[in-house]
């Protein structure tokens, strides 16, 4: 297990890098690295695990060699986790083992509160996992998990977008907004559309 290959897995900013051990048919592990460290974290750890399984540890978003996130965004827990399930789905896995260090072991608690039909087994290494007060508890998993899975379909879903002609636009904005009158369309969509060589 001391050799390793380099991933790379496209984000809309970017791209989430990791590094993988053992054979990819293997049980599946996501190692997830502490505040202001990267994937290099397991490089001694791995080589002393099952041979069995497929150790995958990604660096978060700005660390490691992963792309970091537009200048004036946040690094929160949360946008971590959605780091966690972009991962997974580019992987293709439905169901695997997270094992995380301190920051790490707090994303993955996260992550299993949020995903736990996803989660087979968790490890935490110096870390407590993910605490929250059980009044909380329905109203956070609903809210967090809604909004999760809302940025992860929307980015599935974007496409080039479509050229229209001026008249065209203002159509379909009118369509949209049936408050709108026409004139106030046109005002919107001289700062509102970019035109191009299309349309």
């Amino acid at each position: 297990l001391g050799m390793f290959s380099e991933l790379k897995f496209p984000v809309p900013w970017g791209h989430v890098a990791a590094k993988a051990w053992g054979p990819s048919e293997g049980h599946p592990v996501l190692c997830l690295h502490g505040w202001l460290d990267n994937a290099n974290t397991f490089d001694k750890l791995i080589p002393l695990l099952p041979r069995d399984c497929y150790y995958v540890a990604m660096d978060f978003s700005g660390h490691g060699l992963s792309s970091h996130r537009p200048a004036g965004s946040p690094y929160h827990f949360l946008d971590y986790v959605s780091d966690v399930r972009r991962v997974a789905a580019a992987l293709r896995w439905r169901r695997f083992t997270l094992m995380g260090h301190s920051m790490g072991g707090s994303v993955a608690g996260m992550f299993c509160f949020l995903y736990p039909e996803m989660v087979d087994k968790l490890i935490l290494l110096e870390n407590l996992g993910f605490l929250l007060a059980p009044e909380d508890t329905e109203a956070w998993l609903k809210s967090k998990r809604m909004v999760i899975d809302r940025l992860l379909s929307l980015e599935a879903k974007q496409q080039t977008p479509k050229a229209r002609s001026p008249e065209a636009a203002l159509q379909r904005l009118l369509e949209a907004n049936r408050h709108l009158t026409a004139e106030g369309g046109a005002i919107l969509l001289q700062r509102g559309a970019t035109e191009t060589p299309a349309g």
